[in-house]
This record gives structure tokens, sequence and C-alpha cells, in this order.
């Protein structure tokens, strides 16, 4: 028997997967919540800043794969892979090891990981949007859809060294945060490390066309604080069916392994979630989390020279090796719907407390059980409001708007309310929204000539809201299928490991061999097609409004 294992790291914990090698069959799978993260340690949302420790990311990674390499015997246990969210650099030392680990820099926001959701790089991001376009050269974000956001590599970068002296001047290099993983479970050198071609390519402006990372004197030019960091980066990427090393000794003994078991390059989680719900040529495989991710890949042949502007990015390789990565995606849905859980919880988090009656821990269990049948009675609520007769409309741009055109300085809005409005309108108008931005999203795709022939749901929205799948589909007028995996993403590290060792030869072998299928498919309602026409046209309306009058980052 062959095993291998899938450690992908969410916005909230990482969970690692045992799988079959040959039948992709499920042993064990854990999860481990990020314990400083969850304490919301190191972030300000006011400030749009999400910061990582890198304790709670290594603590996570022993717990989760001892436990479920315990399983089998570890000589059987023949390859991992990490995948992880993106981007979310961080600065290292010239040995590759975090800041925050280093003396000096263990309690510094700006020395942990800069989590892909954190804004606080607006400023950045559009300097480096003007002047791509206007200093002369290259335009190094034209395979970036065109529009470089505060989401990705660069602009945290840029934002980090301009603010905070002390880190600019300890920081040998930046990596993603998959990269930085797979370094210390191979504990190679950092100079030789397999860097990952989905995050570079993707986030990081990287492309053969140029000869990899953008030019020295762009990056000075963007900011001069930059100067030298490009030669102590890298030039060349790799797939993540590719091998990045072996365990260290180290880390073979602290997650119960063998100094013989392969290590993948590392990857992103929603390109790892789309090799696992089995995405080919033209399907678009929508990884709907905290936020939501849709991968595209298309044959490099068909697709030739073509740009879809307003995207995140279009990379050889960065899903299934030897066919085009395309990526967009929204970047708040599971946290829309959870800012809405919240304002709703108020009354729970200020009158608990206040009744002196129950422990700490007693109101934290009941604020959960109460919250959680909330929302099962609002899904059901919302879910029988007739969209025909709702006037409420919402955009969902409060956490800015990944694609198209990213825009991270844009925010939520909602029109139309009345006196009769109620919790399950509002909610209903959330869902919808989401729903709405999706479909603009296959449009920009189709209107550049990048068909869309299948749309596959996969995630934990996915798998739990039928609401939000059923609207889905009327809204876009498209069957849906979501996929059977509860833990995609790391099923779909897990094949690339499975490629990595030799099991398969291919990521579409892998595929075959060892996808989980799907679980169920939602049909569009004519009806209700019909009733989402004209309102799917006041959102784009609103949306036109909404954006005029936001000033943007110059």
């Amino acid at each position: 028997m062959n095993y291998v294992i899938g450690i992908d790291y969410g916005t909230d914990s990482v969970r690692a997967v045992l799988v079959d090698a040959h039948s992709g069959a499920e042993v064990a799978q854990a999860v481990h919540p990020y314990a400083r993260w969850k304490e919301q340690r190191y972030c300000n949302a006011a400030q749009n800043q999400f910061r990582q420790h890198p304790l709670d990311h290594l603590e996570g990674l022993e717990a989760t794969v001892r436990a479920v390499a315990a399983k089998v015997p570890a000589e059987q246990i023949v390859s991992l892979a990490v995948d992880t969210t993106g981007s979310t650099p961080g600065p290292v030392n010239a040995q590759g090891q975090s800041l925050a680990l280093t003396p000096g820099f263990e309690e510094n926001p700006n020395a942990m990981f800069v989590l892909w959701k954190d804004h606080t790089a607006l400023q950045e991001a559009a300097e480096i949007n003007q002047k791509a376009k206007t200093w002369g050269g290259e335009d190094f974000t034209r395979f970036e859809g065109g529009i470089y956001s505060s989401e990705w590599f660069w602009a945290k970068i840029a934002h980090v060294v301009r603010e905070d002296e002390a880190v600019a001047q300890a920081a040998h290099s930046w990596m993603e945060h998959c990269d930085w993983l797979t370094l210390q479970l191979t504990g190679g050198e950092l100079a030789s490390f397999k860097r990952s071609r989905c995050a570079a390519g993707h986030k990081a402006m990287w492309h053969e066309s140029w000869g990899g990372l953008p030019s020295e004197e762009f990056l000075v030019h963007l900011e001069p604080k930059l100067a030298g960091l490009r030669e102590r980066l890298y030039t060349e990427t790799y797939t993540a069916d590719e091998v990045a090393g072996k365990l260290s000794a180290e880390w073979a003994e602290r997650l119960g392994l063998s100094t013989d078991t392969v290590v993948a390059v590392g990857t992103f989680d929603a390109h790892a979630g789309a090799v696992a719900g089995e995405i080919e040529a033209y399907s678009m495989v929508k990884v709907m989390g905290t936020s939501t991710c849709d991968i595209v890949v298309a044959p490099m042949q068909e697709v030739g020279e073509k740009l879809v502007p307003g995207i995140c990015g279009q990379v050889d390789g960065s899903v299934v090796p030897g066919m085009l990565g395309l990526e967009a995606g929204q970047s708040a849905v599971g946290d829309l719907l959870a800012w809405f859980r919240q304002v709703l919880e108020w009354p729970l988090r200020a009158l608990l407390p206040a009744s002196g009656v129950l422990s700490a821990e007693q109101q934290d269990q009941l604020r959960e059980e109460l919250a959680g049948r909330m929302m099962v009675e609002l899904n059901k609520a919302a879910a029988a409001v007739d969209p025909a007769e709702s006037q409420v409309l919402a955009l969902d741009w409060v956490n800015g708007r990944r694609t198209p055109d990213a825009n991270q300085a844009l925010k939520g809005a909602l029109m139309n309310l009345s006196m009769g409005t109620d919790a399950p309108h509002i909610f209903r108008a959330l869902v919808e929204s989401i729903c709405y931005g999706s479909r603009r999203i296959v449009e920009r795709f189709e209107e550049q000539g990048v068909s869309i022939k299948q749309v596959i749901g996969l995630g934990g929205v996915a798998k739990k809201s039928a609401f939000m799948m059923q609207t889905l589909a009327d809204v876009l007028n498209r069957p849906i299928r979501v996929a059977e995996s509860d833990q995609a993403p790391a099923l779909g590290a897990a094949m690339y490991a499975a490629v990595a060792a030799g099991i398969h030869a291919d990521v579409p072998a892998a595929q075959k061999a060892m996808g989980n299928g799907f679980a169920e498919t939602y049909e569009p309602n004519p009806a209700r097609v019909a009733d989402y026409e004209p309102r799917y046209q006041q959102y784009l309306a609103f949306g036109e409004f909404v954006e005029a009058q936001t000033p943007r980052m110059v």
C-alpha cells in the first residue's frame, strides 16, 4: 500500500488528509484551528490588517500530520504536499526562517505572514498599476489581468518595507506561505529552493517571456527600498507535481514519518482544489470558502497570446502542467455572510456577559449554539422569500472587488431598504449579490473568447448551502455540479504528491484514479432565471454608481 498526505492551509485552520495514493480513498483527516488567529492577534480589521504568526502554522502542521500519519506504517507514506492561501508573503532571513521566529521580531506583525485578505497595501498597488503603464518599459501586469491588487506579493512587500525600517533591513528575502512551509519540511538551502510556479505567476508578475520576475530597474522605480531584492528571490519556478526535496530528519521525527518521504513543490489552495474537483479544459471550478477563487484551464495552443483583462493572472502550468491556468474570484463570500452573522449576533455578545449568570465557557457554548440555530432558520426564511417581490439589492464588495477589474477600495452597499425589510430579505440580497458577482466573472471570460463549458462548486459553502448553490445556478442559468470531497484542496495536494512520488504519470492520470466524483447537481429553475435577469441588470447599474462615488488610490 502507498499513501500520500495533502496539507491544506486555509484562512482559519489547517487540515491534513491521508489518502490512498492509488484510489484516492480518504483514510484519515485532522483539523487544527490557529490559536493566535482565533484571538485576532496581530490584526486590525478597521485598517484591513490581517497577519498570521508562523507558530500557528507550524503547530498546526505537527498536530494534523502526526494525527493522520499514525494510522498507517510510516514507510507506506511516500509523499506529501502543501497548499496555502495566497498571496500570503512573509519576510525571511538568509536561512529562509520567518523573521517572526527570530529575536526581536516575535511580536511584530510586519515580520509575520501578510494574509491574502490584508489590504493595507492599497496605495502600493495603485502605484504599481500607474507605474507599470507609464515607466517606458514592459507592462509587467499584463499577464496578471492588467490590474495589480493590494492582495498580492509586490504590493504587500513594498508596503511593509516602507512602514517598518527594521523589517526592511532584516529581510534577506520574502517567501509565499506555500514555499516557506515546503522549505521548512525539506530543510534545503534558500538559494536553490524550488519556488511555486502557481504563486509566482499569479501574484508576483513572474513570466518566462521577460526572464522571470519584473526587472530590477522597474522594482527600484517602484520603490527604492526594493533594490537588490530581485537577485535574492528566484528566476526559475516549478509546477506542483515536481519534487521539492525529501523530508528533513528534523521534520520526519516531528511528524512521525520517514526521511524517504517525498515533498512536492507547494501551491495555492484554490488551484489544488480545482485539481480535486476534476477540472478539465474550459471548466470553471469555484472554490467557495471565506472568499471564492474561480479556476479555469485551457489548452495553451488554443488560447495562445489571448489575454483576459481584469482577472488574477494566467499562468502556464499553475493548475494542470501543460495547460494554461486562469484565475478570478470574489474577495468575500463566506466572509460576507459571516459579517452579517456577526451583526445579528451583537445582542448575544453584549448581553450574555452582562447577565453574570454563566461562565465564559458557558457563554461561548450558548452563543455558538444560538448563532448556529439562527443561521439555519435564516437560510430557510431567506430561501422562502420570492425574488420577484423582494426589492432589496446588495453589492458583495465588503472586502473590495477582486475580479473583474480589481479595486480593493470598494465597499459593500445595500439599497431599497424599507420599514418592511427584515433579516431574511437582507440575507437573501447578500446571497444574490455573490451570485451576481460570479455571473460577471463568467461573462468576462466569455467576452474575451474563453468559453465556460461547465461550472463545478467545491468547498464549505458549496457543500453546506443548498440555498446558495440553487441561487447561483439560477443566476448563471447553468447547471452546477458539486464535488463530493469535503476537503478538496487537501485532496488536490495529495494528487500532486502522488505524481511527484511517481505513483501516477501526470496530474490528469491522478485525477482519474483518485477523484471522488460529484455529490449532486443543481439545475437552473426557468422561472427564477427570468426573475433574476432584470435584478442582475440593476446590480450592474448599482455597482457602477457606487464605484463612481469611490475615490481611487493614485
